[in-house]
């Protein structure tokens, strides 16, 4: 700890302060962090799983996967575990996460007991809900790093099976879709919930139950594809592992864009390159040398925007968010996950009500622009759209709100005053700079 403070505090005044970290799941693409960035590869570990006490000790850089394999021997899991293996549990907690648990169990940040934050003058403090230090750790969670960064966490875990039970329950239209989620949120017999929707007739919602027994295992880490068999099975069963990852295989469905859903490309294909790190680099590559919009441009087709967001809306708007997405957008299939806050105070950079059923809607494609649509046309109204519907949107990819329209959807006055108090003097960018500007 003492040599990443030392480092932290000898980076020049006006020299970008960034982590070397070997992997990210930010969509808002920058050149790759210099010599200078911090080594934080000692934060990288599970310390301590107590399987008593239901809690881990954990590295802030430490991945989901690496988590999860050191809490599943003692029959345990954290609350909520995000989609993708290389995600980490500081980056969840700094920039949020969801996943089907998250209707009961709300956003990882939520299972979070204390923190130690390294500040950017290079001060540790350990925050909890109720020490001296409460107001950094409600502030924390959409800070996104601007605030300082979460060096261990101390977080709650829950029991698990050996197995999820699968069923897969198909709905005509988006508004009996979203009667579905209402119902099934309030079932308290249901573990996990989630839904796929793959047109504006065919939507699904996957319900799991823990089970101890499971007379047939599907596996979908290989040649198999998971989000296919929601269309071609009612029921099905998955090992605890397999379930948590099921979405990392094939990063949902975006993986047929890299040609690895084609049978011939699959059988060839290592199985350990089966992974959302893998195809995410090759889309940075593929970003940093604008290959594929130099073939679209030799083949006259028109330029694309990246559309690729996960918003929340309250559950009684999601029809209608639906209807506007399939006309506007276009995009398919998208995810939908609910979610409902477990804390009763909420969180200020975040604001979504405590109490209140929000559907998380995740889509991740381009999008053709028509002549005279600059960049950021469709984000832009999607953006629009979700604020009038009452819902929020992540700033894990590109946003495009002016500074008057973001900040009092992601409480400015609060943010403020943590940044006073915890960056003095602005060491870091501000929440708007880099969620908006990319700095």
């Amino acid at each position: 700890m003492d040599a990443l403070r030392a480092q932290l505090v000898a980076q020049p005044p006006g020299v970008p302060i960034r982590l070397a970290k070997p992997t990210s799941n930010l969509f808002r693409f920058r050149e790759p962090p210099g010599r200078q960035a911090l080594d934080v590869s000692a934060f990288a570990g599970v310390l301590e799983v107590d399987p008593v006490a239901r809690t881990a000790d954990v590295g802030g850089m430490t991945t989901y996967e690496h988590l999860v394999d050191a809490t599943l021997p003692h029959g345990l899991m954290p609350h909520v575990v995000p989609q993708l293996k290389t995600i980490t549990l500081g980056g969840a907690v700094a920039g949020l996460g969801i996943e089907s648990s998250s209707f009961r169990n709300g956003m990882p940040h939520e299972s979070v007991l204390e923190m130690e934050i390294l500040t950017p003058d290079g001060d540790v403090v350990l925050a909890t809900r109720d020490n001296e230090h409460r107001d950094l750790f409600a502030g924390f969670p959409n800070s996104y790093g601007t605030l300082g960064y979460a060096l261990r966490l101390r977080i709650e875990l829950q029991q698990t099976k050996p197995y999820v039970a699968l069923r897969h329950v198909r709905y005509p239209d988006a508004k009996a879709c979203a009667a579905g989620i209402e119902e099934h949120c309030a079932d308290e017999t249901l573990e996990f919930v989630d839904g796929t929707v793959f047109s504006g007739d065919e939507m699904y919602l996957t319900l799991g139950t823990f089970t101890d027994h499971a007379t047939e295992v599907s596996d979908y880490t290989g040649q198999r594809i998971f989000y296919q068999s929601i269309r071609d099975r009612v029921t099905d069963t998955l090992t605890v592992r397999d379930y948590i990852w099921r979405w990392d295989t094939d990063w949902f469905w975006c993986s047929k864009a890299l040609g690895v859903q084609n049978p011939v490309v699959r059988r060839l294909w290592p199985r350990r390159y089966l992974r959302s790190d893998v195809y995410r680099r090759i889309v940075a590559m593929d970003r940093r040398r604008g290959l594929s919009a130099r073939v679209d441009r030799f083949l006259g087709h028109p330029a694309r925007e990246a559309v690729i967001q996960d918003i929340e809306v309250p559950v009684e708007r999601l029809a209608e968010f639906l209807d506007f997405f399939d006309r506007e957008i276009g995009i398919r299939p998208v995810w939908l996950c609910p979610v409902q806050l477990r804390e009763s105070t909420g969180w200020p950079l975040y604001p979504m009500a405590p109490g209140r059923l929000f559907v998380n809607v995740g889509f991740w494609a381009t999008v053709p622009l028509r002549p005279g649509q600059p960049d950021g046309t469709h984000n832009r109204l999607i953006e629009s759209k979700v604020t009038e519907l009452g819902g929020h949107k992540s700033l894990y990819s590109d946003s495009y709100f002016t500074e008057d329209e973001f900040w009092p959807r992601y409480d400015g006055e609060t943010y403020r005053e943590l940044k006073k108090i915890y960056d003095p003097r602005g060491r870091l960018p501000d929440l708007y700079a880099k969620c908006v500007g990319n700095q």
